[in-house]
């Protein structure tokens, strides 16, 4: 499996990341061991979480998808296969970027995770109560300690991200190495209009999240009555059912058609991967079969044809 590299940051990754949300919630422990297992058999390596994760799950308090992680972690004994994402910052047990949550939130994931370092950690919002220079001084005293290897963002905007990568060659600090922005074909200006142009221009790594838009890419929804199909994704899909929405899935059926055996969800996580600037879309998977499907997408090469007449299927 060809590697990407993440920036200017030692770690290289395959061209999908695993989203680590589920774990926990739709995917209890033993059929979460059997995607990892599965994942990093195919060749994938980058699993991504949050401290956060999933605490939005009644019983639930969060950690739940990194305690599964490194249990999978000691019973696999496939660390040094693996790179390891997690993110600090939303939790509402451990809310914020202040020096002091960051040093507090590392040690609990650490000790979750059942390792002595984490490849990337990331910041999983902004904080605009704490100056950027103090975050990232604490980001870097983690690093100089061998706990982090390198660090990224979520959720920021072009303007901060910007001012972030500013403030860190200034003062000497380590600057987030990846961006993680929520981009996917049915979801394209908030990303391409201003955070694209910067990270390309800055060789940021870019792992994107919703890279099938709740499942809408899947081709799994196509009216309003679909909706009932998933209480989970219904709410988030509807907004994509209008003119446009359904213009890229027909387009996303063409490109399939051309392929034989290849589906919507593989051309839409194609299409992401032929993106330039673009290291790996993440993606997420509640049983094997589903996750073969998404791995599938990486021995998908789009013709350029075929990606422009998604983008004009997609265009505003």
């Amino acid at each position: 499996m060809p590697l990407r590299p993440l920036g200017r940051s030692p770690l290289a990754i395959a061209p999908l990341a695993f989203g680590g949300n589920v774990f926990g919630w739709s995917a209890d422990e033993a059929t979460s061991f059997e995607l990892l297992d599965a994942f990093v058999d195919a060749g994938f390596n980058l699993i991504d979480t949050a401290d956060m994760y999933s605490s939005w799950v009644p019983g639930n308090r969060g950690g739940e998808s990194e305690t599964i992680i490194g249990k999978w972690l000691k019973r696999s004994g496939k660390r040094d296969r693996v790179v390891i994402a997690t993110k600090v910052g939303k939790w509402v047990e451990q809310p914020g970027l202040s020096p002091v949550n960051i040093e507090q939130a590392v040690e609990g994931s650490l000790r979750r995770l059942q390792t002595d370092h984490i490849d990337l950690y990331q910041a999983h919002a902004d904080d605009a109560g704490v100056p950027l220079a103090e975050t990232l001084g604490a980001f870097g005293r983690l690093i100089e300690q061998g706990k982090v290897r390198a660090i990224g963002a979520s959720n920021y905007s072009a303007e901060r991200f910007a001012e972030s990568l500013t403030i860190a060659r200034e003062h000497g600090l380590p600057r987030y190495e990846t961006l993680q922005p929520q981009y996917n074909l049915a979801d394209r200006a908030g990303y391409e209009a201003a955070l694209e142009p910067l990270v390309r221009r800055e060789n940021v790594g870019v792992i994107c999240y919703y890279a099938l838009a709740s499942g809408f890419l899947t081709g799994k929804y196509r009216s309003t009555a679909d909706l009932a199909k998933s209480a989970a994704r219904g709410g988030a899909v509807r907004k994509y059912l209008d003119a446009r929405g359904l213009r890229i899935l027909t387009a996303l059926d063409d490109v399939a058609g051309a392929h034989p055996g290849a589906t919507p969800a593989q051309v839409a996580l194609a299409w992401l991967m032929a993106r330039p600037g673009l290291t790996a879309p993440i993606a997420s998977a509640t049983s094997v079969s589903q996750l073969q499907e998404l791995i599938g997408a990486a021995q998908l090469m789009l013709a350029a044809d075929e990606v422009a007449a998604l983008d004009r299927a997609s265009a505003y």
